[in-house]
């Protein structure tokens, strides 16, 4: 909603405005005494609009003639329409001062004395809230501006001081490259968030300074400045600000906004902030001090000290061994007290305009956790200069770890991709992504003097510049992750700057390096001996980040090969147990047999399940690699890259599999000599099973199992399918046709099961034991090979009646149903009287016999206890 306000805005502007200059030359009436109101004419009140009004009578047909603007209304979309988020009016008005600091930085160069001596010198600029007054000042010692350049700027709407500036150095062929402003319209975002600003000057072609103030009408006021305290050179800005701009008077929201903003602006930026520190209570006023005291008193104060030296030393050689006195002397007493004091907000340099040989591994660290607000190091880290169609410079950082929500919201505007204008930031969030969205987990800046801005420097404009800056982007990108991969390599790549003989000419300062690439080369170069395992760091990128990967696979067509070479796979050749031990497509085809023509592949939920299925058996068996591919994005993956290097990818589990071209055909010559054997079989089961199988052949792939079920070359898998209808919003309808009912049944000739149900068959084709065996058969294979039962109930039903059969239950035996107890009748009141006193009775005689066994003499209690044991040991003879 913000950038089409911002839209609107702008067209209104231009609306607005036209092809007009509004400037206070010639209509606007200056005061020339120094001191008084600028008026800027609005139409039909004379001056401008009077005088196109008479030239407009008295021209003739096709006279071209200018816009007029009415001033106030300029303003009021500036402040209100142009910029969609008023906190970036602190980013304009710094950038604004860092502009004045340039300037007079470039002017020093060839007149020393501009700069001036002492504090004048420090080209830094300063930051101050008052709450109590309500104003917000921001302070530069830059080159200040004259009387006559406060009307050209100040009083011209889209006036830039700046660009006439470049432009005065274009003509000379000066360097302009850390100018900011364009526009001419940032120093009127100030009245977003104030009702009046006031400007006090001084430049150093005049001795006076002056106060510039307006309240954003049609009117503002020239002065020179006589009351206020001498600035030396430079600007002053105070903003009285608004009602509902108390936020931007806390030190806490001006922190932030500059480091968000303007944290790598060239000039240090000091903010003023409150801090409470503990100071000693001052001494009473009736306590004198030696100074006050006279000099009589000073005399006995005197004798009296050395009394009482002499009777200290008495007591120690009295009683050395005394003990020192428990009384704790009282800490002095304080009170808190706030002081002010400047701290310097952005502490970081733009490192990216340096050379990449001239920054070291600290300063890129630092970097990284500076604009990634992450502890730790990066995985990898690219740093680079393009040249040609556009310039820009860019570092791009790996984070060890993916942001919690990488996978979510995907659609969402992304923020990891800060692009910079000249160090400051103009936006980090993209509505149409600056990266692809399988490399959202990069974090990095973009920065470049040709960026299509709009006028309120908050947003791109969608253009050719952008998406050249992409395609270089991803390319950098994937050729860091390249160079992570390639680890062995990284020596042979040199580390300063190389050209690319491309169409856009790119020059790159330096090619991926990796942290985690010189730790593993360091440690082979020292601990060879060793005969430990080193760690890839790329496996730690594959396990934080192979899902961005393959989601590239599928959607990046034109980078598709380039990917395909960063997959990783556990296959049936890898050691499931080593955490180290991944293959890769390239090291799949070194290891592929001769006469292989496939790159085969399974899937499932585990890989330990994927090694138990019953389709990888023969494979195993003939030592074919197999991928194993575990995770749910690994079946679109796998759709979307049917090649790799020539070799096409085939599913184990699709009904078109064949081995390579020998023990394809050596599996054909078994199976076509047992098929006439087995055809009344399959004619009988493709009969007997009806719509739930769309063909019966023999199988060449299984070992061990009797049968399974396959799904068509271009249908979905059994993974797919569970995928597919696990979708909180998916249409069945859309995907109907690709996971049907009926499926291929594959059954093994030579198992003892399907010869027993061919003899079966034989038998009698009528057979209900053997249509019986055959829908049991089918319903354990659709388990098997990994699909969802369609109907639990028959299934349960036939596995009940087998299990009656093998148990040997009778198929007629009904169900018994068992009767409850009945009820006793209830007793009557007097009943339950009686009842309860025989109860009472009982007891009390059951407690008097316990009294008498306990005054038995103990010659009875060893009698009884005889007995008992005499007793226990006839029962064990027993």
């Amino acid at each position: 909603m913000g950038r089409h306000r911002a839209t609107r805005g702008l067209l209104a502007v231009a609306a607005v405005l036209g092809v007009a200059s509004l400037s206070v030359a010639g209509d606007v009436g200056v005061d020339t005494a120094g001191a008084g109101e600028v008026k800027l004419d609005a139409p039909g009140s004379g001056g401008a609009a009077a005088a196109a009004a008479e030239s407009a009578a008295a021209a003739p047909a096709g006279e071209t003639f200018s816009f007029q603007a009415e001033v106030s209304r300029v303003m009021d979309i500036i402040i209100h329409s142009l910029y969609s988020n008023r906190d970036i009016f602190l980013r304009e008005l710094i950038s604004n001062a860092s502009d004045a600091l340039d300037k007079i930085r470039f002017l020093a160069l060839s007149d020393a004395g501009q700069l001036g001596s002492g504090d004048a010198a420090a080209l830094e600029i300063r930051v101050r809230a008052d709450k109590e007054a309500r104003t917000l000042t921001l302070r530069d010692r830059g080159v200040g501006m004259t009387r006559a350049e406060l009307i050209a700027n100040l009083g011209t709407i889209a006036k830039s001081g700046t660009r006439a500036f470049i432009d005065k150095l274009s003509s000379a062929k000066g360097d302009s490259s850390n100018l900011i402003g364009q526009f001419g319209v940032g120093f009127y975002s100030a009245y977003l968030v104030a009702d009046r600003v006031a400007v006090r000057t001084k430049h150093n072609d005049e001795s006076a300074q002056y106060v510039w103030e307006s309240g954003a009408d049609q009117t503002f006021t020239i002065r020179e400045d006589v009351d206020g305290a001498p600035l030396e050179r430079g600007t002053e800005l105070v903003l009285h600000l608004k009602e509902d701009a108390s936020e931007y008077l806390e030190t806490t929201k001006l922190k932030e906004l500059i480091q968000k903003y303007s944290q790598f602006i060239n000039f240090p930026i000091y903010l003023e902030v409150a801090e409470e520190i503990e100071v000693p209570v001052e001494t009473p006023a009736d306590e004198k001090t030696d100074a006050d005291k006279p000099t009589d008193e000073k005399e006995g104060d005197k004798a009296d000290d050395k009394e009482k030296e002499a009777t200290d030393e008495l007591k120690v050689e009295d009683d050395e061994d005394a003990k020192p006195s428990d009384a704790k002397e009282e800490p002095p007493k304080t009170k808190k007290e706030t002081v002010y004091k400047w701290d310097l907000v952005n502490e970081h340099k733009p490192i990216w305009t340096r050379d990449a040989s001239e920054v070291t591994s600290e300063e890129y660290d630092s970097f990284f956790n500076t604009i990634a607000k992450l502890p730790g190091k990066p995985l990898a880290k690219t740093h680079f200069k393009a040249e040609g169609d556009v310039d820009f410079r860019s570092i791009l950082y790996i984070p060890d770890k993916p942001p919690v929500n990488l996978y979510n919201n995907a659609e969402s505007e992304k923020d990891a991709i800060k692009m910079y204008v000249r160090r400051v930031l103009v936006t980090d969030k993209f509505e149409f992504g600056l990266l692809p969205r399988y490399l959202g987990f990069l974090i990095g800046i973009v920065d470049s003097d040709d960026l299509p801005i709009n006028v309120s420097r908050e947003m791109l404009q969608q253009s050719k510049t952008l998406s050249v800056i992409k395609r270089k982007l991803v390319r950098k990108a994937l050729d860091m992750i390249r160079g992570l991969s390639e680890k062995a390599k990284a020596d042979a790549k040199p580390a300063d700057e190389e050209v690319d003989m491309d169409a856009a000419k790119e020059s790159a300062d330096a090619d991926a390096d990796t942290e985690g690439a010189d730790k593993t080369e360091k440690a082979a170069q020292t601990g060879d001996d060793e005969g430990e395992k080193k760690p890839d760091p790329y496996v730690a990128f594959w396990k934080a980040y192979g899902k961005s990967i393959k989601l590239g696979i599928v959607e990046d067509t034109a980078n598709r090969e380039r990917l395909a070479k960063l997959l990783r796979f556990r296959t049936s050749r890898t050691n499931a147990s080593d955490e180290m031990d991944w293959a890769s497509l390239d090291d799949y085809l070194d290891r592929m047999k001769e006469d292989q023509e496939y790159i085969y592949y399974s899937s499932g939920e585990s890989v330990e399940a994927i090694r138990r299925s019953p389709f990888l058996e023969r494979l195993l068996e003939k030592d074919y690699e197999v991928l194993y591919l575990d995770e749910p994005i690994d079946e679109h993956m796998i759709m979307s890259l049917p090649d790799y290097q020539g070799s096409k990818v085939m599913s184990a589990e699709k009904d078109n599999f064949k081995f390579g071209d020998k023990d394809q055909k050596d599996a054909k010559e078994r199976l076509d000599g047992v098929k006439a054997e087995f055809r009344p079989l399959t004619k009988f089961l493709k009969t007997s099973l009806g719509d739930k199988v769309s063909k019966v052949r023999l199988s060449s792939r299984l070992s061990s199992t009797p049968c399974v079920l396959s799904t068509e070359q271009w249908g979905y898998s059994a993974r797919m399918e569970i995928i597919m209808k696990a979708q909180a919003f998916s249409d069945p309808d859309s995907y109907k046709y690709m996971m049907p009912k009926a499926k291929v049944m594959e059954i093994h000739p030579g198992h003892p099961l399907i010869r027993k149900l061919r003899d079966l068959v034989v038998a009698d084709d009528q057979s209900k034991q053997a249509a019986e065996l055959a829908h049991l058969i089918y319903d354990t294979a659709l388990v098997s090979s990994g699909f969802l039962m369609q109907d639990n109930s028959e299934f349960a039903d036939r596995m009940y009646k087998m299990l009656r059969r093998v148990s040997g239950v009778d198929e007629n035996a009904t169900v018994e149903e068992i009767e409850l107890p009945s009820p006793e009748p209830e007793k009557s009141p007097e009943i339950k009287d009686a009842d309860a006193g025989a109860t009472a009775d009982a007891d009390a005689k059951d407690a008097t016999v316990d009294s008498d066994a306990q005054e038995e003499s103990p010659l009875a209690s060893d009698a009884a206890d005889a007995s008992s044991v005499t007793g226990n040991e006839d029962r064990d003879e027993l």
